[in-house]
């Protein structure tokens, strides 16, 4: 830093003459949030070093300053030692100016052929990869709890239900198998972001690349990326990895959404399907009988907050012409947060799955409501009448109707009833009501009969449970 420009930045203040406001070095720095890209910094800066020695644009003996005192800086972080600047704004550049504390003027050197432009977001794309790795991990782990619940109940029978309204017989393994494909879903949506982010940007430098002769494709692989880039500008102004990431966690969100909201009404006096012990609940200020489902009630109003990250991310975005903006500073907090907020909701939703109690004797005392058997009823009127389904549904209805005004389930209404809508039913229809039979019956695959579900609970366990979805793309 010269005289003639005090408190001028010193790793790109050459032009300036003035320190900047006071206002300016709060809005401007990003080392209080992207001090976690450390490791992906260190990494590509090594990489980038080797290259350039190995190219020749730099000595063999200034690549080997740089390499060990990159290792050092890293050790440092780890244990906590050093302290970041905000005057340096960011920790590419707290990682050089230490660098040059360690080993001098070589430390100058290690930023040849390349803009903090494309080692930003490098370093992104390197923690993106390891980030999706990590949530892969605990979707699996989500996915198995519910695959493990789904075995203990394939033959628990529970009412489903459309509109909340009970519709048909189904078993509680059934019902929990639906969110391990949900959760499946999810998992393949990042392995795909993950793909499309493991490409490297380095060496695109500032926009238009650069003019001394790097090896892309050496430092591509030296990371672990399946390619470099194709387009320089692309490279260093697009931003839809981040927002593909973050669509991915806000899916994923809902799903747990869903299943919290779920967990929720089963718990609440109206259902009484579940109990969750004290590790999952908590207590009331005032009412001292009160369990309330919290953990589950954040992780559903958690999602708010994970779609929107996305949402800013997406306004961020959407005005930005070529190439770098410093409006892109602005990826990287909410891109951390939702990472964060959905591992720890996944990580909550999982110990709810393995806590909870069923309480099968509430799942079957619902279904002597909404008459859950009637599609049996018109089916049967098909099969074994002869009638066409469209006929057998208004048949149907208006049974319902007789056992609704009787107060009674269709198992409960005698047959001479049920004969006064339509002669041709006779005793053998009542096979068919009790939703024991029902749930056997729907065999079709992917249906709730117990046997089916046990296969597709096997079927499960070789797709989803087997390896990472990132290892199959």
């Amino acid at each position: 830093m010269s005289d003639q420009n005090p408190g001028a930045n010193k790793m790109w203040g050459g032009r300036f003459t003035t320190a900047p406001a006071d206002v300016m070095r709060k809005i401007n720095p990003s080392i209080g949030f992207d001090y976690r890209l450390y490791r992906q910094d260190i990494a590509a800066s090594k990489t980038h070093a080797a290259m350039l020695a190995r190219q020749g644009i730099i000595a063999a003996a200034d690549n080997e300053r740089i390499q060990a005192g990159l290792d050092q800086i890293r050790g440092e972080i780890d244990r906590g030692e050093l302290t970041f600047s905000i005057d340096l704004e960011d920790i590419h550049m707290n990682v050089e100016a230490r660098l040059k504390e360690i080993i001098g003027e070589p430390a100058g050197r290690l930023h040849t052929a390349r803009s903090r432009n494309d080692q930003a977001v490098t370093d992104v794309r390197l923690w993106m990869r390891d980030a999706i790795d990590g949530l892969d991990g605990v979707i699996q782990e989500l996915q198995r709890a519910l695959i493990e619940r789904a075995s203990e109940h394939a033959g628990t029978i529970m009412p489903g239900f459309t509109h909340l309204q009970v519709a048909q017989p189904v078993t509680f393994g059934h019902h929990l198998m639906a969110y391990v494909e949900m959760f499946g879903r999810d998992r393949e949506r990042l392995a795909g972001a993950r793909q499309r982010t493991n490409v490297s940007p380095l060496g695109a430098a500032a926009l238009a690349g650069t003019a001394f002769p790097i090896d892309r494709q050496f430092t591509a692989a030296e990371l672990g990326f399946a390619r470099p880039t194709e387009n320089s500008m692309d490279s260093v102004g697009a931003r839809d990895h981040i927002c593909e990431l973050l669509f991915c966690c806000s899916m994923l969100a809902v799903h747990l959404s869903r299943l919290n909201e779920e967990i929720t009404l089963w718990c609440s006096d109206g259902f009484r399907f579940i109990a969750l012990s004290d590790a999952f609940t908590t207590g009331s200020s005032i009412m001292p009988q009160k369990r309330n489902p919290d953990a589950a009630e954040l992780v559903r109003g958690k999602t708010g907050r994970v779609v929107g990250s996305l949402t800013a991310m997406l306004v961020m975005v959407k005005g930005l012409p070529m190439t770098f903006m410093k409006d892109m500073q602005e990826d990287k907090e909410p891109m951390f947060d939702a990472l964060e907020t959905v591992e720890l909701c996944v990580a909550a939703t999982t110990g709810m799955v393995r806590d909870l109690t069923v309480r099968p004797e509430n799942m079957c005392a619902f279904l002597d409501r909404g008459f859950p058997t009637a599609t049996d009823l018109a089916d049967w009127l098909v099969r074994e009448a002869g009638v066409p389904f469209r006929d057998a549904h208004h048949i149907t209805a208006r049974i319902v109707a007789l056992a609704e005004a009787k107060g009674c389930t269709l198992q409960a209404l005698d047959l001479d009833a049920m004969r006064s809508v339509d002669p041709r039913i006779n005793a053998a229809v009542f096979e068919v009501l009790a939703p024991e039979h029902s749930v056997r019956s729907r065999r079709s695959y992917g249906g709730t009969a117990p046997d089916t579900v046990r296969e597709a609970i096997e079927r499960a366990k070789q797709r989803w449970l087997a390896g990472t979805m990132a290892a199959e793309v």
